[in-house]
């Protein structure tokens, strides 16, 4: 899936192939965290079925008003006490594909929305 629009100085996913993310000139195989002004590439967490409050520090210290969860070519969900620590903290969390996230993220970005996808490209 290919995406045209491009955003100013933002960080705006290009498309997003089965496995791989692009971002400008950066292809992207394994799991990222991107906002409109950073990518976090050295990040690495668990599995989605382990994944815990601690493992997305540095996506919560970009201070976003929502986390995007990309899971890869289908949704899974992450264990309910990560989704309930992120609300806890009153941050939003969403889980979806990594297509669906990527399209989410580009719409909430040209909304200078302050969200953060964290993304398992595979």
């Amino acid at each position: 899936m290919k995406f045209d629009r491009e955003q100013g100085s933002s960080n705006f996913i290009r498309s997003y192939v089965a496995g791989t993310v692009h971002v400008g000139e950066r292809a992207f195989t394994g799991p990222f965290i991107i906002s409109a002004d950073s990518i976090i590439d050295d990040w690495s967490p668990p599995d989605i079925a382990m994944l815990a409050a601690g493992h997305l520090q540095p996506a919560l210290a970009l201070e976003p008003e929502v986390i995007l969860l990309g899971t890869g070519e289908r949704q899974r969900f992450p264990p309910a006490a990560l989704g309930h620590a992120v609300l806890g903290l009153g941050i939003g969390i969403e889980a979806m594909d990594t297509a669906a996230a990527c399209r989410t993220f580009n719409v909430l970005v040209s909304e200078y929305r302050r969200v953060v996808a964290v993304l398992y490209p595979r």
